[in-house]
């Protein structure tokens, strides 16, 4: 199967979406709503509880019993209702990561509350394009103190459809912020996988989108895999990823390679794989990786792969090294794991 594919259908009975970009799976999406009644991305209402000393954050009463735990505390008091988004997956029995941040984002727009400023995508590189579009997006939020981010789907959006899409983004934003008083409630819940793959992954515009079976389209296979610790690389090198209470741990080996370069090898194909296998196994926090033995000059090259493949992913802080060699980075838990949405389904 070549070429851009997405593929909507059911994985285990749960709604899903698959990317697949050449047969290979680019990126999955699968609803959470069966495992927690608040998914990333979830807008709620929510009343401020105790701070936390000593950990930086506050304890917040959100909808449906659920608790989060915001970082963001100064001028906050308790009992104070905020409205908030729900940022990240958690742990079982662990307080969920939510922020007072909060985005309303659709196919072509996102209004970005707290953060002025009316930006158009980097990748809308033609001058007049975005002049144009910045036109019409100081006529759609004019008065409004919000920020704007004009997506770069919006390149090939008609204006009408345009204007139309921004505005109604902006009045989501502006009914939920006045929406303060009262218990805690979810005001906006998240879409499901096939809506938020057409609202997502439309640039580049998908080859082909298919309605069927993720197992006559290769897409089980590809999501079989992730469910093994074990993950491929080039030739007969391989890294084990493993989650543990505490972080990821994660070791690359050589397989039956024993030339010279076969370490620094195994670690550029480990480091080019790495965020993609993260991402698509829900998998954040610390991790730990335990890359092949090799040659400390080597280091700074390896480095420069793993910068290369986090851009564009969750946000992710490169720590370095350890005295025992192992590199360390910290990955924003924005997703659910993958084994715990699917160890509850059925088969």
């Amino acid at each position: 199967m070549k070429g851009r594919v997405v593929v909507l259908g059911e994985l285990r009975g749960l709604e899903a979406a698959a990317l697949m970009i050449d047969g290979e799976l680019e990126d999955l999406i699968v609803d959470a709503s069966a495992h927690t009644p608040l998914q990333p991305g979830a807008i709620c209402r929510g009343k401020v509880g105790r701070q936390m000393k000593g950990q930086g954050g506050v304890f917040v009463d959100l909808p449906a019993g659920q608790r989060g735990f915001l970082r963001e505390v100064k001028g906050l008091a308790p009992g104070q209702p905020i409205i908030c988004m729900v940022s990240g997956g958690a742990e079982p029995g662990k307080a969920l990561p939510i922020s007072l941040r909060v985005l309303f984002k659709s196919r072509y727009a996102i209004v970005t509350p707290g953060a002025p400023g009316l930006n158009i995508s980097r990748r809308i590189r033609d001058e007049d394009l975005r002049e144009r579009l910045q036109g019409l997006a100081d006529v759609v939020m004019d008065g409004s103190d919000m920020g704007l981010i004009v997506r770069s789907a919006a390149a090939g959006a008609d204006d009408g459809d345009l204007a139309e899409d921004i505005n109604a983004m902006r009045e989501l934003a502006e009914a939920v912020l006045a929406d303060t008083q009262g218990a805690p409630e979810l005001l906006v819940d998240v879409p499901g996988p096939h809506e938020e793959a057409w609202r997502d992954w439309a640039d580049p515009e998908p080859d082909e989108v298919i309605t069927g079976d993720f197992a006559q389209h290769g897409v089980l296979d590809e999501v079989e895999k992730l469910l093994t610790p074990r993950v491929a690389l080039q030739g007969s090198a391989h890294m084990w990823i493993e989650p543990t209470r505490a972080l990821i741990a994660v070791d690359v080996n050589t397989g039956g390679d024993t030339s010279p370069a076969a370490a620094l090898k195994a670690n550029i194909a480990a480091a080019r794989a790495l965020p993609r296998q993260l991402r698509l196994r829900g998998l954040g926090g610390q991790i730990t990786v335990d890359f092949a033995p090799m040659p400390k000059k080597d280091r700074q090259a390896l480095e420069q792969q793993l910068r290369r493949a986090i851009k564009g992913e969750a946000e992710t802080n490169l720590s370095g090294w350890t005295p025992l060699g192992n590199h360390e980075m910290q990955r924003k838990r924005d997703r659910i794991t993958l084994e715990v949405l699917l160890s509850g389904a059925g088969a």
